[in-house]
C-alpha cells in the first residue's frame, strides 16, 4: 500500500489492501460504536455535516449505511452491465447534503441495534463483493472519472469509517 501524504495511513492499492482496509477501520469504528448508550443514540449532539447543524450516532450510522448500500448498487448495476448513475438518482455531487438527509430519513425506524446490525451486514455483503473482484477489475482502468472502482469504494468505505469513528470517541470524550 502507498502511504497517503501526511495521514500515515496507507491508501489501498489491491484487493487484499481495501479488504484490510474496509476490515480494520470497520472493527475500530464498531469498538466505539457498541460503547454509545442505547437510550443516547438519538441524540442530536454530534456536530452535523453541514456547517451549524447537529446530528446524532444513530444518524452517523444511518450515513454510513446509506452509502454502504449504494456503493453495493452502484457494484451491482456496473454487475448487470448497466449505466451507474453517480452519486446517486436524482442528485448530484454538490448535493450530498440532501442525499444525506435522505440516508437518515431511510433508516428513521430502525432502533440501534439495528442500525448496528444492519451497518455490518452491509459491510459483509461489501466484503464479499471485494472479495470476487480481481486486482485488475479494482484497480487497472477508471470507473468514474479518474477514480478507479476501488478508490471510488474505499472513499465511500473505509474512509467514512475512520472519519465517523473520530466524530464518534470525541462525542464519547464529550458526552459519556
Amino acid at each position: 500500500m502507498a502511504k497517503r501524504k501526511g495521514t500515515g495511513m496507507a491508501v489501498p492499492a489491491s484487493q487484499a489492501d481495501l479488504l484490510d482496509a474496509i476490515s480494520f477501520s470497520f472493527e475500530k469504528l464498531m469498538t466505539d460504536l457498541r460503547l454509545v448508550p442505547e437510550e443516547r443514540a438519538r441524540e442530536a449532539s454530534l456536530k452535523g455535516h453541514a456547517t451549524g447543524t447537529a446530528m446524532s450516532p444513530a444518524d452517523l450510522v444511518a450515513y454510513l449505511l446509506g452509502w454502504n448500500e449504494l456503493v453495493l448498487k452502484w457494484l451491482e448495476k456496473d454487475d448487470r452491465g448497466e449505466a451507474v448513475d453517480f452519486p446517486e438518482t436524482g442528485f448530484k455531487w454538490n448535493q450530498l447534503g440532501l442525499l444525506a438527509q435522505k440516508f437518515c430519513g431511510d433508516y428513521a425506524s430502525l432502533d440501534w441495534p439495528e442500525l448496528l446490525a444492519r451497518l455490518t451486514a452491509a459491510r459483509d455483503r461489501l466484503i464479499a463483493t471485494v472479495s470476487a473482484l480481481s486486482d485488475d477489475e479494482l484497480y487497472s482502468q477508471p470507473w468514474y472519472g479518474k477514480w478507479t472502482k476501488g478508490r471510488m469504494i474505499q472513499f465511500n468505505t473505509s474512509s467514512p469509517y475512520g472519519n465517523a469513528r473520530r466524530r464518534i470517541r470525541n462525542w464519547l470524550k464529550e458526552r459519556c
